[in-house]
This record gives structure tokens, sequence and C-alpha cells, in this order.
């Protein structure tokens, strides 16, 4: 296995070349009539001038940063300016995964559509082969990058420690270009959305996706930037997250005795870069499960491809676990075992797939809860509304203990590293798990261009069996998506700690318990600039499509055509069909395309700078563990909220589909469930899944600065040094020696000569050990302490009133 180790970037050269095998796969496949090629480059038109647009701004805040981290670099020691080279490729490489990912998806979804008019087994077929691109695209990049440069940095002499600093850079540029993605990608497709579907739905009453609606070609580019890039992104961010996170924590061991004879010690350092290797290795596998007859379940064939793959990795776990790290070892007084590592890999998977299940039942169609919503539709928007925010908020109750669980059994069996090995156990099978979630948004917009190219009805059928389940898989990767970002923002958060040389997070503090509120604010403003910023963009768009619905006449004409048959156009007379057709392709669809793209590059700006500036603000400012204190706010409230805004907007997404599947459209039923799924729609899609990276960035600025603002924790514990031999004597006399030797206080009587001898060491888990021998009159006492800094120094004041343990600033 040693052996292997220098050429775990090798198995991402392997994910590539099977990602460039399928995109061929795809290319291959017929595209369809001229119109359905027209519509499809419209759709691939406008994502590729958004990714254009987006990237052009992304790469001045990539050249800024880089340049900081330059100065930053080169000021500070276990550090080098080549961090900003790990931010860089970081930053191209999470841009990368997400042009990948757009560009097949806007080929395969025209294909899917094709496929769909031969059988639903061969429409599946392509909408995973385009999704498998996007998942293996995401860790073939993640693991060439890491391995690589860490690789590389490895061959340059530097200390392990230096090594880990700088490989930070590269989570860093990939969760600042996911932040943006994300929060971008959501503004555009919720902008597109909302006024496709309340001007063209509600207020003109045309079906979802017809050509005659201006913002359904936005609408559909946006499925693109906002489900593939922007999940792709996040997704890859977590995933280089957590294994670093690990790495860094696994580089305490590499002093630790057992772990001398394998790996130069590095061991535990290694093993989530070999957990990632052998996930590419699974996923693939996994893709070759997922087939499906006519007339079979899709969610079946992809429930088998993604399971057996789960299960073939927690094989492959257990291998590289036992191989990689020692039978047991002791840490901070514990002891623990490769076994227990393994078990809290388990821990990670299980809780990763479990919320993903609990997701499913708060989300999917013909569920109690979604059915609720249905009910509570009856009475108009207001019960509505109030239902799905009840769904929502009950919703949080399940995944955060499920979440919480597999924290205290990943750390129970393996400490602060296995909680962070749970994260890397949870995400080992990102190439498969995104490959289910990318098929959804592909299927989408395959159901769109059959409707936009009026393909026969039983094409839309089979598309729109695709879309269902590729609903419940986008319900079921964001919950995944949330557990992961718990799981990898704590990681990160103890990667910080044990940088920084934070102990503890003592919430008495006022500085902590300030900072703790500040971060809980954080995910409440953060949702907020972002869900006006939908509204703004959407009150464009909506003012958009009624300016062309009033003032191109053929659209006039062709909506008046509409209203008299009541969409069916199966009894249009011949002259009222030539009118109809006389409006196809005269909608300004670029319009659209162009108000969603500025708005989105526009409102993305400051919900990413926030992200970037709070935690270096707050670290500078108010040092270490203020920090720590704000980590710890934005993580609780942050995951909390990320769930509750996902699936309240899935739950009044299916709600507005159950209703719709029961013929019931353009009822009053129908229009409270538009206005739910409107609101719910940047809550699922914008505001929820960004608050995942948002808690994730966060995390890793902390990380990256830690060397910088640990000058405050290294001078605590040099005061800490200097705390150990300063003592004032009753009468006031300062006596000043090293703590190893003896400390005298002389007194009147020399008879009653007092001796104290203090020792005190920090352990490797950040506690401080303090042995003190006094000795009094011939007698000879031995005490021993174990807690915090202030505890140890709180206990060995307590033993005598009069001799009091000064702190030096």
């Amino acid at each position: 296995m040693e052996s292997l180790v220098p050429y775990l970037w090798g198995f991402g050269i392997l994910a590539l070349l099977f990602v460039a095998v399928k995109n061929a796969w795809v290319s291959k496949q017929a595209v369809g009539d001229d119109k359905m090629a027209r519509i499809a480059k419209n759709i691939a038109d406008g994502a590729m001038s958004f990714l254009k647009a987006e990237y052009k701004i992304l790469s001045i805040f990539v050249v800024a940063v880089a340049a900081l981290l330059v100065f930053k670099g080169e000021s500070e020691a276990d550090s080098n300016w080549m961090v900003a080279v790990s931010f860089v490729v970081g930053a191209i490489c999470s841009a990368l995964a997400g042009f990948i990912g757009m560009k097949v998806a806007t080929k395969a979804n025209v294909r899917t559509t094709n496929a769909a008019r031969t059988s639903l087994g061969k429409a599946l077929e392509v909408a995973f082969a385009g999704g498998a691109v996007m998942g293996l695209g995401v860790v073939g990049l993640g693991v060439l990058g890491l391995s690589g440069l860490f690789m590389l940095y490895s061959g340059m002499g530097w200390s392990t420690a230096e090594v880990l600093n700088v490989l930070s850079g590269f989570s860093l540029g990939a969760s600042s270009i996911a932040l943006f993605a994300r929060v971008g990608g959501g503004i555009y497709t919720k902008a597109a959305d909302v006024g496709a579907d309340l001007v063209g739905k509600v207020e003109a009453g045309i079906p979802e996706d017809h050509p005659l609606n201006p913002a359904t070609i936005a609408d559909n580019v946006g499925d693109n930037v906002g489900d593939v890039a922007g999940m792709g992104a996040d997704l890859f961010e977590s995933y280089v997250g957590s294994i670093i996170g690990t790495m860094v924590l696994g580089a305490i061991f590499a002093t630790n005795p057992a772990f001398a004879d394998m790996f130069d010690g590095l061991g535990a350092v290694y093993l989530p870069l070999a957990l990632a290797a052998a996930g590419i290795i699974m996923s693939i596998i996994g893709t070759f499960f997922v087939r499906v007859k006519d007339g079979g379940n899709p969610q079946t064939a992809l429930n088998i491809g993604e399971f057996g793959s789960a299960f073939l990795m927690l094989v492959a776990s257990y291998f590289l676990i036992t191989m990689m790290l020692p039978e047991s070892w002791m840490d901070g007084g514990k002891e623990y075992t490769a076994m227990g590592v393994f078990w809290a890999t388990i821990a990670g998977l299980v809780a990763g797939l479990a919320v993903g299940k609990v997701t499913e039942y708060y989300t999917g169609t013909g569920t109690k809860p979604v059915n609720s919503i249905v009910r509570q539709s009856e009475t108009g928007s207001a019960t509505n509304i109030i239902a799905g925010l009840g769904v929502g908020m009950m919703s949080t109750m399940i995944p955060i203990i499920l979440i919480a669980a597999a924290i205290l059994v990943s750390h129970h069996f393996a400490g602060l590293y296995g909680i962070a090995i749970a994260a890397v156990g949870m995400l080992a099978n990102t190439g498969i798990q995104l490959a289910v979630d990318a098929y959804g948004p592909i299927s989408d917009n395959a159901g769109g261009i059959a409707e936009m190219a009026e393909l026969p009805s039983e094409v839309r059928e089979r598309t729109d069996k695709l879309d269902a389940v590729g609903n419940t898989t986008a319900a079921i990767g964001k919950g995944f998506a949330i557990a992961s970002a718990a799981l990898t923002a704590l990681a990160l958060f103890a990667a910080f700690m044990k940088t920084a040389g934070v102990t503890s997070i003592d919430v008495s503090q006022p500085k902590i318990m300030a900072g703790l509120l500040v971060g809980g604010m954080l995910p409440f403003v953060f949702s907020a600039l972002s869900m006006n910023a939908v509204g703004r963009a959407a009150m464009s768009m909506i003012e958009e499509v009624r300016r062309q619905f009033r003032d191109i006449p053929q659209l006039k004409a062709a909506l008046e055509v509409m209203r008299k048959y009541d969409s069916d156009l199966s009894k249009a007379t011949k002259k009222d069909m030539e009118i109809f057709e006389a409006a196809d392709g005269v909608a300004e669809y670029d319009k659209c395309v162009e108000i969603s793209t500025k708005a989105s590059i526009r409102e993305m700006v400051l919900p990413g700078l926030l992200a970037i500036a709070v935690p270096v603000a707050v670290g500078f400012l108010g040092g270490a563990n203020m920090l720590g204190g704000l980590l710890a706010g934005v993580t609780t409230a942050g995951v909390l909220m990320a769930i509750f805004q996902s699936n309240a907007g899935g739950a009044w997404d299916n709600a507005k589909k159950t209703i719709e599947s029961e013929g019931r459209k353009g009822s009053d039923a129908h229009k409270a469930a538009v206005v739910g799924d409107t609101v719910g729609d940047p809550f699922k899609d914008t505001s929820g899944p960004s608050l995942n990276i948002l808690l994730k960035l966060m995390s890793v600025v902390a990380l990256v600065i830690a060397p910088s603002i640990a000058v405050n924790s290294d001078t605590a514990m040099a005061s800490m040094q200097v705390e150990k031999r300063i003592w004032i004597d009753e009468d006031g006399n300062k006596h000043e020696m090293d703590a190893s030797k003896e400390i005298h206080f002389a007194e009147a009587d020399t008879m009653n000569k007092k001796t104290v001898k203090v020792e005190m060491e920090k352990n490797e888990d950040g506690t401080v050990t303090a042995t003190v021998i006094t000795e009094a009159n011939g007698e000879k006492t031995e005490e021993v302490f174990t807690g915090t800094k202030e505890e140890v120094m709180s206990k060995v004041q307590d033993m005598d009133k009069d001799i009091q343990l000064k702190v030096e600033e």
C-alpha cells in the first residue's frame, strides 16, 4: 500500500478518463429534429454566457485574494507564498468542475428528450450518463488536485505542518468559487423560474415550459447553472474540505510511536486521500448498475447504483483503514483503534444516507407532510404558506438528531479525527451521489424541450417520469449536502482549533459569547441578502415577460388563442392554429437570459464578500477564541436554517405538482400552491443550499488565517510558561524561577519554611497537566490536576489562598 501512496493522483486521472469516455458517448447520441436542436442551442448558449460573465468577475477576485495570500504566506512561520498557488489551483478546479458539468448537461438534455421518443430506459441511460460526467469530474479533479499538490509540497523538504497549511489554500479556492457559483446560480435560476411561473402560469394561464413564454429558455438555463454547476461546486468544496480537515487532524499522530512504522508516521494523513481514491473506483462500478426497462422504476435503478456503490465502499474502507492505521494507539490518555475509525466512517455514511431519506419523506410526492400542504392549499395562499413553513421547521428535528448521533458515535470511537473521517466516509461516494443528483436537472430540461418542441404526449410522459424521480434525487442530494456540510464544517473547525492553539470554547467569556451571537446571526443576514436578490431580479423578469406579452403582437394573439381553447389546441380551428404557429420563435428569449445573468452577477458579490470578510475581521480584531465562537454560532444556525429552507421549498414544490397531477391546474388550490412554490423556490434553490457553503467557507477562511492569529495563542502559551514560575508570596514579594526548580517562600520563622515545586505540561489534546509538590514543616504532599489552563490554575490557587498564581498577558 505504501508504494501506491505517491500515485494517488492517478485515480484522479482515471476518473477524468472515464469522464472523457462518457462525454464522447453522450455526444454521439442523436439530437433530434431541427426545432429541438435550436431550443437546445439557445439553452446551451445562455448557460455558457452566464458562466463566461461569472468567471470574468471571479477571475478578478481570485487574482486579488492570491496577491494577499502571497503576502500572508511570506510573513508567517510554517507557511509559504505557495499557499496562493494552492488557492488558484483550487479555484480553477472548482470552476472547471462546474464548466464540465454544465457543458455535458446542455448536451445531454436534448439527447435525453430524443431518447425518450424511443423508450424510458434509453432516456434514463442518456440522462444518467450526463450526470456521471458531472459526478466523476468533481471527484477526479478533487483527488488529482489535492494529491498532486500534496506530493509536490512534500518533496520540497517542508514540515508536515507547513505542507498542510499551504495545501489549505486549495480548499479556500474551491470554497470561494463554490459560494459565488451557488449564490449566483441560485439567483439566476429563481429569477427566471419566478418570472416564468407568475406571469406565464398564473397570469397568462399557459403550461409550464411553453414556447410562448419568453422566460422559458432562461428557466431551463437556470436549471443548469443552479442545480448542475452550483451543486457540483458545492459538493466539490465539501469533498476537498473534508479531506483537508482530516489530513490536518491526522498530522497530530505523526509523532505518535504507534504510527512510526508505517507511511513515515503519516498513515492518518494519507488515509482520507486513499478513501477518496477508492470512492472513485466504487462510483465508476456503481454507474454500471443503473439500468431500467420500459415499465420499470427509474428510482429503483438509481438506488441500486447508489446503495450498491455505498456497500462496496464500506468493504474497501475496512481494508484501507486496517492497512494504513495501527491496530491501536494512545492519544490524550485514551486508547483508539483502527476498528474505531472504521465505525466512525460507517457512522458518517449511514448518517448521510439517513438524512437523505428523511428529506425524501418531508419533500416527496404523496407523503404525509406534502399532502398536508395540498389540503391546506384549498383555503388559499396564506394557509399553504403556513403549512409549508411548519413542515420545514419540523423537518429539522430528525436530521439534526442523526447528525448529532454521527458526531457522538464517531467522536467516541476515534476522537476529533473520527468526526473528520466520518465526513470523508459520507462524501467518499460523491461521484455516484452527484451523478444521481445531476441526472435530475438534465431530465427536467428534457421535459422542457419536449414541451417547447411540441413532441407527442408519450415523450413528455416519459420525461415527466424521469423528472419526478429527479425531484426526489434532488431533495435527497440537498439533504446529503447539508449533512456533509455539518460534518465537514466541524472537521475544519477542529483543524482550525488545533492550528490556532484554541483549546476550548468557553461561552462564559464575553468575547466568545459575542462571537457566538454574531455567528448565529450571519445565516439570517446571508439568507435575507440572497432572498432579496431573487426578489429584485424576479421583478425585472416579470416586467420583461409582461412587456413582451403586451407589446409583441404575435405573442398577444397566440395567447388569446390559448385562452379561447383553455390550452387544448386540439379543438382549435385551422385559422386559429395559423395565428398560434405564427408566434413560434417570436419571443425574445435572449432579453430574459440577459436579465437573469446581469442580476445574478451583480447580486452575488455582497453575500460572497460577507462570508470571507467577517471571519478575517473577527479573527484579527477579536482573536482566535472569538473566531472560534463565531464558527460555532454560524455552524449551528446555518445547518438548521439550511435544512428548514431546503425542505420547506421542496415540500411546497411537490405539493404544487401533486395538485397538477390530479388534473386541477388553474383551480384556486393550484393558484395557492403556485404562490407557495414561488416562495419556496429561493428557499430550496438559492439561500438554503448556499448556507452549506457559507459555514464551510468561513471555517476554511479561519483555517487559512489560523497561523497568523495563532500568535495570540502562542503568546498565551508563552505566558503560561512564565505563569508557572511567577509567584507572589503573602508579603507581596515576587519570585521568578524555572518551573522545574523549587520555589521558596521565605517567611519570618525559618522553621515554617514552605517549598513548592510546580511542573506543568501541555498535552497533545490541548489540556494541561500540573503536578504540584508541596513541602511544609517536614511533610511532603503531591497533587496532580488535568484540565484546561484556567481550570488547572484555579485548582493550584485553591490549594493555598495565601499564595496566588499571577497571569501575565
